[in-house]
């Protein structure tokens, strides 16, 4: 290995190391999104969303990719709000397997095949649901289709980690 790419290397490890804080616990408290909706902007929080979600300096991230309305054998209905609340069901266990909790979600990203508004109050219900009054930031993507042909829904998160 040459000199200047071993020195770019280890280079490349402080500059990544840098940033990383020390191995100390945070407070519960220090670990809270902070939820911004400026009064200055339409409210969306009847729309299921917030504006913008600060995250805690120092805070982990857990990126959880999109889940579709899937049962756990595979199966999807053709119906979307049966769809959605299966997704939903699918991020809760995904959010149960890092250990979090839907208040630690800071941002959502939602795709909907051939979206139109008949289509938004069972989105809006079921972050609702999910979320309560702690509403992450969300965009919603309308998209022709999604990876499966039946899918017509999926939601990924960003997770802050405790």
């Amino acid at each position: 290995m040459s000199h200047a790419i071993k020195h770019l290397l280890i280079g490349g490890l402080i500059i990544m190391t840098a940033g990383i804080p020390n191995a100390t616990t945070a407070n519960e408290g220090e670990l809270k999104l902070t939820i911004v909706n400026p009064k200055s902007l339409y409210d969306p929080t009847p729309n299921g969303y917030s504006t913008a979600v600060i995250v805690p300096s120092g805070a982990r991230l857990a990126f959880i990719s999109g889940q579709g309305g899937q049962d756990g054998m595979g199966a999807l209905s053709p119906d979307f709000a049966v769809q959605v609340k299966q997704a939903y069901v699918n991020l809760r266990s995904a959010l149960d397997g890092l250990g979090a909790r839907p208040d630690k979600v800071a941002k959502l990203t939602v795709f909907v095949v051939d979206h139109d508004m008949s289509k938004l109050e069972v989105l809006t219900r079921n972050v609702k649901d999910m979320f309560g009054d702690e509403l992450p930031a969300q965009t919603l993507v309308p998209v022709p289709r999604l990876a499966i042909d039946p899918m017509l829904f999926e939601v990924e998160a960003v997770v802050v980690l405790e």
